[in-house]
């Protein structure tokens, strides 16, 4: 575990395992430590980098949300890996870390040896979609500043994008929900004002110009998010889909074993590929 200090706020990095690197960026209300599941065997083949998102476990929550925008997080895991000596890594992204990944990888081409989206989307294409989804959005932060996280956290759970986490066991669910409690409320609702889907600038037009091979995952019960992966899979150059069956929006943890093997194969196919 270490900590950076980058543009006055300090970053938690855990780091696991040897070979070549492999950022993970994970959703919100989660942490580094929710890569856990698949921790094992992605670190016996992958030097793993996994920082806690601004706002999230041990990472600093500034008071500011423009400190959270996309454009500020990107710079942020470019001064992870130049203070870790890194010249190029994988980059894996969960759900909001997915749009983070997405935005690094366009900007950032040649740090990146590759491009991992689990159910990840690159914003929402229309205007007036956006306004609502910000309007959504600060209605969630002020609910979590004046609530609190644990009448927040039990919404959240309750959302219908997650009904499928009901199959996991009961174990594995109770890990998720203490890993959402350490939350702290003024990070979680200032990610939302500032890295939430609706502020964040739509990459729709964009995804033609990505260069990195890209693979898109998405769990078939998880509807919404295989119709965007199918979507953006047909606009990203030579980037491959793998819907995984029997999951819902979190993968890799509802059904960890496919999507080690999916990420591995996909790794390992790229560095074989000859030049």
């Amino acid at each position: 575990m270490a900590t950076f200090r980058l543009e006055g706020a300090a970053y938690n990095v855990i780091a696991a395992g040897a070979g070549p690197p492999l950022m993970l960026l994970h959703g919100f209300t989660g942490c580094a430590r929710s890569w856990a599941c698949a921790q094992a065997q992605l670190s016996a083949r992958f030097r793993l980098i996994m920082p806690d998102l601004m706002g999230h476990g041990a990472s600093d929550s500034p008071s500011d949300p423009a400190r959270y925008r996309i454009e500020r997080c990107v710079a942020d895991l470019i001064g992870i890996m130049d203070a870790m000596d890194v010249r190029q890594t994988h980059l894996l992204g969960y759900s909001m870390g997915g749009r983070v990944a997405l935005a690094a990888a366009l900007q950032h081409p040649a740090r990146f040896a590759s491009l991992i989206l689990e159910s990840a989307s690159p914003g929402i294409e229309h205007r007036a979609q956006r306004r609502a989804r910000v309007e959504s959005d600060n209605e969630l932060a002020a609910f979590i500043e004046r609530e609190g996280i644990a009448a927040f956290v039990a919404r959240w759970e309750r959302i219908p994008l997650f009904s499928s986490q009901q199959r996991l066991a009961e174990s594995v669910r109770a890990d998720l929900r203490a890993g959402r409690l350490r939350n702290n409320p003024t990070g979680l609702a200032n990610s939302l004002r500032g890295l939430g889907t609706g502020v964040q600038p739509s990459l729709w037009g964009r995804l033609g110009a990505i260069e990195v091979p890209s693979l898109l995952m998405a769990g078939e019960l998880d509807g919404k998010f295989v119709e965007i992966a199918r979507k953006m899979a047909a606009q990203i150059p030579g980037a491959r889909l793998a819907l995984v069956p029997g999951a819902g929006h979190t993968i890799h943890l509802e059904q960890p074993h496919i999507f080690e093997r999916i990420v591995i194969d996909f790794i390992s196919a790229i560095q074989t590929k000859p030049e």
